[in-house]
C-alpha cells in the first residue's frame, strides 16, 4: 500500500478568508484560483502494518505541533475511508521557497491526498479527492483539480468541494513569481477573520467576484480575469489588516513591485499584480510580453521565477518514489 503523488501550488484569484468549520477547513465563502507550473510538491505515502507510529516528513524534517495536526486530520480521514488502520510513513518535498507567500500548503496538501487515495486504491474522481486534501488546507482542494478551479462552499463534501473551469487562458498566461522572502503564517489571520469589521463588506460583494471571475474566463478575457485579481488582493488585505491582530505582510519591496506593474500597465503592457496572504507577487502577464514584465520586476531587487498553469494533481511511477 503505497503511491507517490505531484501537484502544483495555487495562486489565489478570488481568495478564500475565514473558516466556518476549521477541523472540516469549510471556507465561508467561494474562491478560485490557478495552479502555477512547474513548481511542484513530490509526496510518498506507504502504510506500514508492521509500524506502531505515523512518520511524517517535510523537505527532510520531521514535522510536529500544528503541522502534524494537519497531516493528521487527512491521514485518518483516509484511514476511515478505506477502512484500514496501519500506521503511515509520509514524506513530501518541495522545489520551491515554502512560507513565503506561495501556496505550499496547497500543493503539499492536494500531492498527499492524491498519494494516500491511491495507496489505499479509494475509487475517487478528483474532486472527491479535493474533499480529502481540503482537511488540511482548503486551498488545496484547488490543487487537486488544477488549472483554473473553483472551490464552493458547504456544510458538507457533497457540497464543498473544488472543480475545474475550463478557459482559453490557459495556454496563454504567464505568471512571474516575485520572491519576498518574509516568513508568514495564515492560520491565526483565517481564525480572527470574522471579527474585522471590513469582513461583512467583503461578505457583500464576493458572491458577485465570483461571478464575475467565472464569467470572465469562460469569455477568455486576460484584462477583466486578472483585474479582478488584482482588485480582490487589496479587498483581502483590508479585512487581515483590520483584524485583531492587525495583520501586515507586505513589506516595501512587495509595494515596489505593485507601483512597477502598474507603471508599465500605464505603457501598454497586459500586466496585473496579486498576492495571497504574504509579502511575495504573482505578476500576471502573457506569453509575448512576459521577458519585459520580469525583467522589470526583477529591478525591484527580488529573485524571480516564470510560471505556466499546472494541470491536475497526479500519480508519478514507482520510480520516482522518495523512498
Amino acid at each position: 500500500m503505497k503511491a507517490t503523488a505531484k501537484a502544483h501550488p495555487i495562486q489565489g484569484l478570488v481568495k478564500y478568508h475565514g473558516m466556518r468549520d476549521e477541523e472540516l477547513r469549510q471556507p465561508y465563502h467561494d474562491s478560485i484560483s490557478v495552479s502555477t507550473a512547474p513548481s511542484r510538491t513530490v509526496t510518498t505515502v506507504e502504510f506500514e502494518p508492521d509500524s506502531n507510529e505515523d512518520v511524517f516528513l517535510i523537505d527532510g524534517e520531521e514535522v510536529e505541533g500544528r503541522g502534524r495536526e494537519r497531516i493528521e486530520n487527512v491521514v485518518d480521514h483516509v484511514r476511515e475511508l478505506a477502512e484500514v488502520d496501519h500506521a503511515v510513513r509520509f514524506e513530501s518535498e518541495n522545489d520551491f521557497p515554502t512560507n513565503i507567500g506561495f501556496g505550499s500548503s496547497s500543493s503539499g496538501f492536494a500531492a498527499a491526498a492524491r498519494a494516500l487515495v491511491g495507496a489505499t486504491d479509494l475509487d475517487m474522481t478528483l474532486p472527491d479527492i479535493s474533499t480529502v486534501a481540503r482537511r488540511g488546507s482548503a486551498s488545496a482542494a484547488r490543487a487537486v483539480t488544477g488549472a483554473f478551479s473553483h472551490l464552493r462552499t458547504g456544510l458538507n463534501d457533497a457540497d464543498c468541494r473544488s472543480e475545474r473551469i475550463e478557459t482559453d487562458l490557459e495556454d496563454d498566461l504567464r505568471i512571474v513569481g516575485a520572491e519576498v522572502p518574509a516568513y508568514k503564517e495564515t492560520e491565526e489571520a483565517h481564525r480572527e477573520a470574522a471579527d474585522s469589521h471590513m469582513f461583512e463588506a467583503r461578505m457583500a460583494h464576493i458572491h458577485g467576484q465570483i461571478a464575475e471571475m467565472r464569467d470572465a474566463l469562460r469569455e477568455g478575457d486576460f484584462h477583466r480575469t486578472f483585474e479582478l485579481a488584482e482588485h480582490d488582493s487589496l479587498s483581502l488585505a483590508a479585512t487581515t489588516m483590520t483584524g485583531p491582530a492587525g495583520w501586515v505582510y507586505w513589506q516595501p519591496r512587495t509595494l515596489e513591485i505593485f507601483n512597477t506593474v502598474r507603471e508599465i500597465r500605464e505603457e501598454g503592457v497586459p500586466v496585473y499584480f496579486s498576492v495571497d496572504t504574504g509579502a511575495s507577487v504573482y505578476v500576471n502577464t502573457t506569453a509575448d510580453h512576459v521577458d519585459r514584465v520580469e525583467s522589470a520586476v526583477a529591478d525591484c531587487g527580488v529573485d524571480t521565477r516564470v510560471w505556466e498553469v499546472g494541470g491536475p494533481s497526479q500519480l508519478l511511477d514507482e520510480s520516482d518514489a522518495l523512498f
